[in-house]
């Protein structure tokens, strides 16, 4: 238990306390906002229009995002608090786009892509083995990668007149500033880190000269960017579009796997007592985040993501996971956006200034990346499969390789390290999960008690398979009646003849069992996770449970939207 936790999600918080941590979020949130649509768009060679109308749809999509994140609406939100914002992951694409078809480009390939997220949200059960924590942590590494140079190259972006070590300079300022303030800060200090290095940074560029304020005297308090900042829409694309759609996709769906994580992690941190993951609640939190990359598409600005570093660090230091605060962050960001005057303070800070800030991500990202592999255990094959994959994105990126026999268009397609590594991953995940020597087997069946029999010789014929014993046999088809028994108890099974489908992995020592029914249940590893905790005399349903936990060596239980997957492990004895 957690005693951090001052507010719960769904508890009240006092007027005084919502709107300062409120602010403390908008803080937070601010900084790689600025960071990410600035660097993209300077990088990408467009015109200060175009960055004011991008920073400017930015602020509206991140506000409209977080707020509606902390909602429960139908199918979409998080129902926590989750900052959300321009992501890093797209710099390096999204600076591609830019430079080979403008804002138009950027924005076709961003709502194309969209689609996909969408999809991934709708399939994300059916796709556990395919986009597994190997292909997502070599991704994202590759993705680091790919921004680093692109934020370097914006270090000498200074005023002419300021001297050649001007840019590395105020960079190193920045960084030294944050860094030291959040490896030994404490609270808020810590929590503030990143703003400090901006004011920091700031400082040093006005002592090379290379601080421009022109822009804040002439921009006006209220109102919004000239309209023909708006970039539309592509709608003859060429080569380039479709050469630059798979990265596009590679970039969105890393982003959308890691995304679960993040709202698993939310859902975390934010309870005094840890519950085990809802996942409609993280099939919520996709759908809001690939509502937001549709919106970016269509007001043309970098698309978004959760700031899941941010969004922790804020529940941790404040210990305030109040939904009502995601309407306040949500909602000042939301004004912020209307007031041209801020906008251009934000617009001054240089390009070096933010490059720290990028670095500083991009580490982060890299290390978020190497957890993710390592998630499940990092053996020899995997270990080969990150590594290679690895290898073959960098050494491939920023070659003319493909270009060089195919001609640019289409070798911007294949001598993209980031989609080269990607689908290595894929495809090399995919043949380890074919040539598994595990034997499979499936069973669909009724979602009643009627069809215990039917599970009852199927989990049998799997114990004859493998040669188990008959205290092993007997282990197997207990655990199978059980989860049957629990899952039916616990549901409320729909009206239009509900199947229910067992899927089995075989070893000699163990069996993995997965039972996919569809239904609206309370999560079963809750009520396994309780039982240690209640008093004797449970009723009929609690022997189910307590059955289930004790002959299965492992039950885990994640819930979507329209389907319930319970997956048991059994292990054999000699």
């Amino acid at each position: 238990m957690s005693d951090a936790i001052r507010y719960e999600p769904d508890e009240h918080c006092p007027l005084g306390i919502t709107v300062v941590a409120g602010l403390q979020g908008v803080v937070l949130a601010l900084a790689p906002i600025v960071s990410f649509v600035v660097i993209t768009v300077r990088a990408g060679g467009q015109d200060a229009d175009y960055l004011s109308w991008a920073l400017f749809a930015a602020l509206i999509i991140a506000g409209a995002l977080t707020a509606l994140q902390a909602t429960r609406f139908r199918r979409f939100g998080a129902g926590h608090i989750l900052l959300m914002g321009p992501t890093s992951n797209f710099i390096a694409i999204s600076v591609l786009a830019l430079a080979e078809g403008g804002p138009e480009m950027l924005a076709s390939l961003t709502v194309m892509a969209s689609l996909f997220y969408l999809v991934l949200a709708f399939w994300l059960p059916f796709l556990r083995r395919v986009i597994t924590p190997v292909v997502t942590g070599t991704v994202l590494m590759l993705i680091a990668a790919a921004i680093l140079p692109v934020g370097l190259d914006r270090l000498d972006d200074v005023p002419s007149g300021a001297p050649a070590a001007a840019g590395p300079t105020i960079a190193l300022a920045t960084l030294v500033v944050s860094t030291l303030l959040f490896l030994r800060a404490y609270g808020v200090w810590r929590l503030w880190s990143p703003l400090i290095g901006f004011v920091a940074g700031s400082a040093a560029a006005a002592l090379f000269g290379a601080y421009e304020i022109s822009l804040v005297a002439e921009a006006a308090w209220v109102g919004i960017p000239d309209v023909r900042g708006f970039p539309g829409f592509d709608f003859t694309p060429g080569a380039s579009f479709w050469s630059l759609l798979p990265a596009f996709v590679v970039v969105t769906l890393a982003g959308g796997v890691k995304n679960v994580s993040d709202s698993v992690a939310i859902q975390q941190v934010s309870w005094r007592t840890p519950r085990v993951p809802d996942f409609r609640l993280v099939q919520g939190s996709l759908n809001t985040n690939g509502l937001g990359i549709v919106a970016a598409g269509m007001f043309g600005t970098p698309p978004n993501s959760v700031y899941s570093g941010s969004s922790l660090s804020f529940i941790g230091f404040t210990g305030v996971a109040a939904r009502r605060i995601g309407y306040v962050i949500g909602g000042t960001l939301l004004a912020l956006a209307f007031l041209p005057k801020l906008t251009a303070l934000l617009l001054t800070l240089p390009s070096p200034v933010l490059v720290a800030y990028i670095i500083t991500a991009v580490a982060l990202l890299f290390v978020s990346g190497v957890r993710t592999v390592v998630q499940d255990g990092l053996d020899a094959q995997k270990a080969l499969v990150v590594g290679l994959s690895f290898s073959l994105g960098i050494g491939i990126d920023n070659r003319t390789i493909f270009a060089d026999l195919l001609g640019h268009k289409w070798g911007l397609l294949l001598d993209n390290g980031m989609l080269v590594g990607a689908l290595a991953a894929v495809l090399m995940t995919v043949f380890l999960d074919l040539s598994s020597p595990q034997r499979r087997s499936r069973l669909e069946v009724e979602f009643s008690m009627s069809a215990l029999s039917q599970v009852d010789l199927f989990l049998q014929g799997l114990a004859a398979q493998i040669g188990w014993n008959e205290a092993s046999t007997q282990r197997l088809r207990s655990a199978g009646e059980e989860a049957l028994l629990s899952l039916v108890q616990s549901g409320q099974p729909p009206e239009d003849e509900p199947r229910l489908i067992i899927l089995a992995r075989l070893e000699a020592a163990r069996v993995e069992l997965e039972f996919l029914a569809v239904v609206d249940m309370e999560n079963l590893e809750d009520r396994l996770a309780c039982l240690s905790e209640e008093a004797d005399g449970a009723e009929q349903g609690e022997v189910s449970f307590r059955l289930l936990r004790h002959h299965a060596s492992s039950v885990h239980h994640h819930k979507y939207h329209g389907l319930d997957i319970v997956a048991v492990n059994v292990n054999g004895s000699a």
